[in-house]
């Protein structure tokens, strides 16, 4: 069964282009209509009840969009923001798993975000918490797009659905290809489908060094430095976590000033 989708973008070459995509590459979403303001939008998802909607974002603020979002009252939809705009706007949407394109749209991007809506509507449809749970993050999505410099909350993906989390809890993150481990101060382990190179986009740069390729440590559970043999970090679970060669000098200044160097 097709997902019904609804496009939302006040450019009329835009709203052409996405319907002309999906229609030819997506052949799971059928578009069911297209509004160019949030008026009409409104109407639209009042009577045509979509399942998806493909939401512009005006910047820098978004207020257009959120706006729109906020003044429904049943969200029983997934969103995919289209956007020109990046920095802390992708920040703030990979913080929150929401799903988003930039423009111009790249069809493999494009189908991508489909095969995640097509997932994410079974989880739904098996499990009506994470609905709920879905709803909460666009909603931290609204407040976090005025640009403070940390991400109070983020949303991230397991193996039974979505969690919103306090990056503050985190001790240490460890990637695996394109999925990332995140270790919390409580002993819980939790696996991320989000790299670790977009973590160390989100988190705070003033509490998260990356000390490898694969990890990223939360400097306040730094137990202890070790240099033999080598460049070491023991953790306060008594993780023992190694530092490239490159970062430990980037790493010990960090560690002493709370700043980064602009050599890393």
């Amino acid at each position: 069964m097709k997902l019904r989708s609804l496009i939302v973008d006040d450019e009329i070459h835009a709203r052409e282009n996405l319907k002309f995509l999906l229609k030819n590459y997506c052949p799971e979403i059928e578009v069911i209509g297209t509004a160019s303001n949030e008026e009409t939008a409104r109407e639209s998802v009042k009577l045509l009840n979509p399942q998806v909607i493909f939401l512009d974002i005006c910047m820098p603020s978004g207020t257009e969009g959120f706006d729109f979002l906020e003044s429904l009252p049943n969200k029983k939809f997934q969103v995919v923001f289209v956007t020109a705009f990046k920095e802390y706007a992708i920040r703030a949407l990979n913080a929150n798993a929401i799903h988003y394109l930039m423009k111009p749209v790249d069809v493999d991007d494009l189908k991508m975000a489909v095969e995640k809506l097509i997932a994410t509507n079974h989880l739904f449809n098996e499990n009506h918490e994470q609905l709920s749970i879905y709803i909460k993050s666009l909603e931290n999505l609204s407040r976090s797009m005025l640009p403070p410099e940390a991400l109070p909350r983020i949303t991230i993906n397991h193996a039974k659905g979505f969690k919103i989390v306090d990056p503050n809890d985190f001790m240490y993150l460890e990637g695996e290809g394109n999925y990332t481990s995140i270790i919390f101060t409580d002993g819980t382990k939790y696996l991320d489908t989000k790299s670790i190179g977009i973590y160390e986009g989100i988190l705070d740069p003033k509490h998260f060094f990356r000390i490898h390729k694969s990890h990223i440590v939360n400097i306040l559970f730094v137990k202890e430095f070790l240099n033999d043999d080598g460049h070491f970090v023991i953790m306060k679970n008594n993780a023992k976590l190694g530092i490239s060669r490159l970062r430990a000098p980037q790493f010990l200044a960090f560690f002493k000033t709370g700043k980064k160097s602009s050599s890393i």
